[in-house]
């Protein structure tokens, strides 16, 4: 018999918001932490990504907290998360709740102004969600105060581990009254957690979820070869939402736009990307209006989105964890997904070792494209397109033979056949090419004719008549000169 929230000691008010949203049932990690939760115990729970979580502490902060009664820079509650998106996620998911009780939901994060936060905090904010960077921050610069703080909860506390955010969440549960209730929500419980769990907590009751999300995934390992990984990794978007893993920023947004020029909507989230480009992409993604997210390791926490279809690791994780991190953004909620790794010759030792830390079986298949189901709709490539017409432009021009008319006809009357490639003029040819058509239309004009330079009709003028002109000047000398010899004779 399944059980239902008011069964867990949930309000009705609270159900009925839940019912209008289409949720009806609790998910494990809700069952079993909401009855201790409302209690006003302490709670520790270990659960994967895509559980449920945040609604588990979000009905209990609300539930806790009764009706608004925020106090200007004094929130009543406090939920840190370890990224941006997570955080704008949570708040999102809570608000709706927490208007049944008039209470006002803020969320502090770093990457946008402080402008619109400091002015929602001087509003007076029931629920706060922040990231520690951000928050400490704020509360340097005297913009709140945690002594007010009734119910204080860490979500992802392993990722705030793996950030190195301790320190900082520690600072910040050091200012928040003794006597709060804590929660404290992870994937995974060692050293680390261990010690907010001993130093925050007051016999903390803990509870437990087995990884069923990452069970019921299908995980494949495919042999790649590098050359193909863009090509295939286009090939499976066509299959449906898919969010693809890279090890760096730049390979990141080189793949997108590969994927893009392939014909699929793809967009890129990272740490390098402002928030506003963050948020407009995962939107994308979530609306449909993108078919595939690439992205870092950043996105592998925070990115809260139901039906996944595929995760791909194109470039392997740092470590199990961080896999099982990647890997929980497909088979959430109950729902089902394919986990695909990509496995090129210089890394099959490391997913060797990875699947050893894993428990699973140390072996890798052939690419199976088929498992993944029919294509949602046709890929155009149009990289392939925009390949074949630069082919064809800086292809040689094939000039077809001609037959002579006749068989004593000049050879030079037939076209010769050839593939010579057209030559490309860059502009300092071009500019030399200038000069010399200038430099000679500068000089006399001549005409070319068999090899042998021949002066023009101006040019013969002129010197006939310079030749004309020494004849009668010698002529003249020659008249003077008789007469001269005359006139000495007589």
């Amino acid at each position: 018999m399944s059980t239902a929230f008011a069964d867990l000691g949930v309000p009705s008010d609270i159900v009925s918001v839940l019912s209008k949203r289409g949720i009806f049932e609790p998910f494990p990690i809700q069952a079993i932490t909401l009855p201790d939760a409302l209690a006003g115990r302490d709670v520790c729970g270990k659960a994967p990504t895509g559980s449920g979580k945040t609604l588990a502490f979000g009905i209990t902060v609300i539930e806790r907290l009764g009706q608004g009664a925020a106090r200007a820079r004094q929130p009543r509650s406090l939920i840190l998360t370890p990224t941006r998106e997570l955080c704008a996620q949570v708040a999102a998911e809570i608000t709706p709740i927490a208007a049944t009780r008039n209470q006002r939901v803020a969320a502090v994060y770093g990457g946008v102004a402080y402008t619109g936060q400091i002015r929602a905090l001087s509003r007076g904010v029931d629920i706060l969600v922040a990231c520690p960077g951000r928050l400490s921050d704020l509360i340097q610069n005297r913009h709140l105060s945690l002594g007010a703080i009734e119910v204080a909860v860490v979500d992802e506390a392993d990722r705030m581990a793996d950030m190195g955010f301790l320190p900082e969440v520690r600072a910040i549960l050091d200012q928040v009254s003794t006597k709060r209730q804590t929660l404290l929500f992870s994937a995974t419980l060692d050293g680390d957690i261990d010690v907010l769990r001993d130093r925050y907590q007051n016999s903390p009751v803990l509870h437990e979820v087995a990884p069923q999300g990452i069970g019921r995934a299908k995980h494949v390992f495919w042999n790649v070869d590098p050359p193909g990984r863009t090509s295939l990794a286009a090939a499976i978007a066509a299959k449906g939402s898919t969010i693809i893993f890279c090890r760096t920023k730049h390979g990141t947004d080189r793949l997108a736009s590969q994927l893009v020029a392939r014909g699929v909507r793809a967009v890129a989230i990272h740490g390098d990307r402002s928030q506003a480009q963050r948020e407009r992409a995962l939107a994308a993604f979530t609306r449909g209006n993108a078919d595939v997210l690439v992205a870092t390791d950043v996105a592998a926490r925070g990115i809260h989105i139901d039906a996944v279809d595929c995760v791909v690791h194109l470039d392997p994780p740092e470590d199990s964890k961080a896999y099982i991190h990647r890997s929980g953004r497909t088979a959430r909620a109950g729902a089902s997904g394919v986990v695909i790794s990509f496995v090129l010759p210089s890394t099959r030792k490391a997913i060797r070792d990875l699947q050893r830390d894993l428990g699973m079986p140390q072996k890798t298949t052939q690419v199976e494209i088929d498992i993944l189901g029919n294509d949602r709709e046709p890929v155009i490539d149009l990289q392939a397109i925009r390949d074949q017409r630069n082919a064809r432009a800086s292809s040689p021009t094939r000039i077809r033979a001609q037959e002579p008319r006749t068989q004593g006809e000049h050879r030079s009357n037939a076209t010769s056949q050839s593939w010579e490639p057209r030559r490309k003029t860059s502009r300092a040819q071009a500019r030399l090419r200038t000069k010399k058509v200038e430099h000679r239309r500068s000089q006399p004009r001549s005409d070319r004719a068999g090899g042998i330079t021949t002066t023009t009709s101006r040019t013969r003028a002129n010197d006939i008549t310079t030749s004309r002109r020494r004849s009668r000047t010698a002529s003249q000398a020659s008249s003077r000169t008789r007469i001269a010899q005359r006139t000495r004779s007589s």
